[in-house]
């Protein structure tokens, strides 16, 4: 296919519009669909999320227990080769060096007057399930990204809700990173009615606080219809990436990272805005050849990605290609320039930031540690990567000495006696 290479300035205000919209799904859509879903398991509990998993996903879970059991482990860990366990093992150690820095003293306190102490206390969020998709392959290093922070917050109960497979069975390599990151309670069901489940409760599935990870259009909408019963964490739709890109940039790694979020599904997106046209033509030559070499289902992917969303883009400055970027704000950023560091501080809006040539999407998605969980769909204006903060809590702890509430008492008097609360007043002038 050819891929255009199109100058921002050039473009009108509804294809920017549409190019920063991306794909992100209307879960309107299915709205009422997922509302029937979680009507019929309040209503009957396991009975209905038995029936919709056969009905949904074409399992009979009559013929399986709802929890994986401690044999499936075992097989799993039989099966998995040494040298995905390998992998596995490399990349959970790096998310775990890292998280671990995350994570905050149980309590501070300062002085904030004499006789007078605040703080914030950390603990962690007493339970949550981590969402891992299955309907376009399985995703072990989804699983290590969201446990790794989970398990180092310390949250007692962590559950992992996946779809089977049509045998009701499992994906072994995250059975196997489950029980590595010390996760054993997984739960064989998905989809919105599994969302529903765990936000609500069965007669066999415990609810929980919170429940965290991406999934389909029928995931998000059954997130969002019940979060006020469940914190739905971040916003983490189809996946996306962008690159920036200067006149020192190889086309050629520009082309072929492109493609590393676009083969995720045809509901994905990519742009590249770079600040040489010649570059950015030989790039897209590039893509349009590396686009042909790839493998069913994911050649079909991208073809619908770039004859969508995606997009090569110049920009006249690299001033107006950063703004271009911090308008998308997208999940995955790769800057290509000269000095990446003198670009960065121009960045405002991305969940991840990769600097350099050196290291591709990839490489960040696996392996080095950051979290890959990042907020899509523009949030990245508001929203972070996941991380060991998602799974705890904090409390404001305050201490006064007698000395110390006789500096406060004046002025609250003052305050309380302005907006008319009495009883506040007296609290404090009692204590003199």
């Amino acid at each position: 296919m050819e891929i255009p290479v199109r100058r921002w300035r050039d473009l009108s205000n509804k294809q920017k519009e549409t190019i920063l919209q991306r794909s992100e799904l209307n879960i309107s859509e299915v709205s009422d669909t997922v509302k029937e879903i979680i009507r019929r398991i309040q209503d009957t509990g396991d009975a209905a999320l038995k029936e919709l998993s056969l009905e949904l996903d074409k399992v009979d879970l009559n013929l399986h227990p709802l929890r994986v059991s401690e044999d499936e482990f075992d097989r799993a860990r039989q099966v998995v080769s040494d040298e995905v366990k390998d992998a596995l093992l490399f990349s959970i150690e790096n998310v775990r060096i890292y998280h671990e820095a995350q994570l905050p003293r149980s309590i501070e306190m300062m002085e904030i007057r004499p006789g007078v102490y605040a703080g914030e206390r950390a603990t962690p969020i007493d339970s949550a399930a981590i969402y891992i998709p299955r309907g376009r392959g399985s995703f072990p290093s989804m699983l290590y990204m969201l446990a790794v922070p989970a398990t180092i917050a310390g949250v007692p109960r962590i559950a992992v809700l996946t779809p089977p497979d049509r045998d009701g069975g499992i994906d072994p390599a995250c059975l196997y990173t489950a029980e590595i990151c010390g996760v054993e309670e997984i739960y064989r069901f998905g989809g919105a009615h599994g969302i529903a489940a765990m936000a609500l409760g069965t007669e066999s599935v415990s609810p929980v606080d919170k429940i965290i990870g991406p999934g389909s259009m029928y995931v998000a909408a059954a997130k969002r219809l019940l979060s006020d019963s469940v914190d739905i964490g971040l916003p983490a739709g189809p996946s996306e990436s962008a690159i920036l890109a200067d006149a020192k940039a190889d086309p050629y790694l520009l082309a072929i990272d492109l493609l590393t979020e676009a083969e995720h599904g045809a509901d994905s997106s990519a742009i590249l805005v770079c600040t040489d046209e010649a570059l950015a033509a030989r790039a897209a030559e590039h893509l349009s050849a590396e686009i042909e070499k790839l493998p069913q289902p994911r050649k079909d992917f991208v073809h619908a990605v770039f004859s969508g969303y995606g997009a090569v883009i110049t920009a006249g400055s690299i001033e107006e290609a950063a703004e271009i970027i911090n308008l998308y704000a997208p999940e995955h950023l790769q800057v290509q320039c000269h000095d990446p560091f003198d670009v960065l501080p121009l960045i405002r809006n991305a969940g991840e930031i990769i600097l350099g040539s050196n290291t591709p999407f990839s490489a960040a998605n696996y392996a080095i540690g950051a979290n890959a969980v990042l907020p899509t769909g523009g949030r990245a204006r508001t929203y972070s990567p996941v991380s060991v903060r998602d799974f705890m809590k904090y409390s404001s702890v305050i201490y006064a000495t007698r000395a110390g509430n006789a500096l406060l008492s004046e002025h609250v008097e003052v305050l309380a006696e302005y907006e008319g609360f009495p009883a506040h007043k007296n609290a404090v002038l009692k204590r003199r």
